[in-house]
């Protein structure tokens, strides 16, 4: 790749045709999804949700202080999308119940959507003809330390394009990686098998294993490779199995947006916070 920046220095979200380094060389570090390379984060696990036609709606990562989950949109060359959802995402998630604030963070606007028993944090940030959008839900004892959790996912996180046209606001297509695709494969003939009801009558979209994929020798404990092997996967009916970290408020799915004033970011990579604070 022609691109300069580099993973770990937090200064993401990246764009993959910036990166220096090969998506092969994310492979126990990132989620590759398509669309989206998102960090795995330690102790933490991994959720999918599928829709009825057994395509992939939503990947999640399970953490001890609540749930992180990643989409990335298509956007107009101009770019500025995310200020135009603010206000309209505040006004869908106050119709749908939740007490909504708008704060201050490390990329502008973030949305905080409180719920009976959580909260919900979006954060957006605007790309090259893309937007991409954190979701972070939890217990609201947890907010300060998952709020800091996030952006430092977020600071590491690579957005792929790709050159297919997609409208603006279209989510880009989330497409699971061999070892993730095989473990939900797994788990819903597991289901088709209890309920009685034989294969599946529709495959699952799989990436292309990598051209040098790592050996099980290589495989780091606790990385992407590891955490996607031991999935829990979500159905419209039920989990397959049952998540083995705590649970986390359900999720808003808020309509698209429109228009707001863009804010300061605040100082300072939100990786280089996170690591301060587990410094004191």
């Amino acid at each position: 790749m022609s691109g300069t920046k580099r993973i770990g220095e937090a200064g993401g979200p990246y764009d993959i045709d910036d990166l220096a380094s090969s998506p092969d060389e994310l492979t126990n570090s990132h989620l590759d999804l398509g669309s989206v390379l998102m960090p795995v984060v330690e102790g933490g696990q991994v959720t999918v949700e599928m829709s009825g036609d057994n395509q992939p709606e939503a990947v999640y990562l399970v953490t001890p202080v609540g749930r992180i989950g990643i989409h990335a949109f298509a956007a107009p060359r101009s770019g500025g999308l995310w200020r135009e959802v603010v206000r309209e995402l505040a006004e869908s998630l106050r119709a749908e119940g939740a007490s909504t604030s708008i704060e201050d963070g490390h990329w502008g606007r973030e949305v905080v959507a409180r719920v009976p028993g959580g909260h919900h944090r979006f954060i957006g940030v605007d790309g090259s003809r893309w937007m991409v959008r954190l979701v972070a839900s939890g217990p609201d004892e947890g907010d300060e330390q998952l709020a800091q959790l996030a952006r430092a996912v977020l600071a590491e996180t690579v957005v792929r394009r790709g050159n297919q046209p997609f409208p603006p606001r279209d989510v880009l297509p989330i497409v699971l990686p061999p070892v993730l695709a095989e473990q939900v494969a797994a788990a819903q003939q597991q289901m088709a098998d209890k309920q009685g009801g034989g294969p599946r009558s529709e495959p699952l979209s799989a990436a292309p294993a990598p051209t040098s994929s790592p050996a099980e020798g290589d495989v780091v404990p606790g990385g992407a490779v590891a955490q996607s092997a031991k999935a829990t996967v979500f159905t419209e009916d039920a989990p397959v199995a049952a998540p083995q970290a705590e649970a986390v408020v359900d999720e808003v799915e808020p309509q698209a947006p429109e228009a707001a004033d863009p804010q300061p970011g605040s100082r300072g990579s939100a990786l280089s916070r996170l690591r301060g604070r587990r410094r004191r």
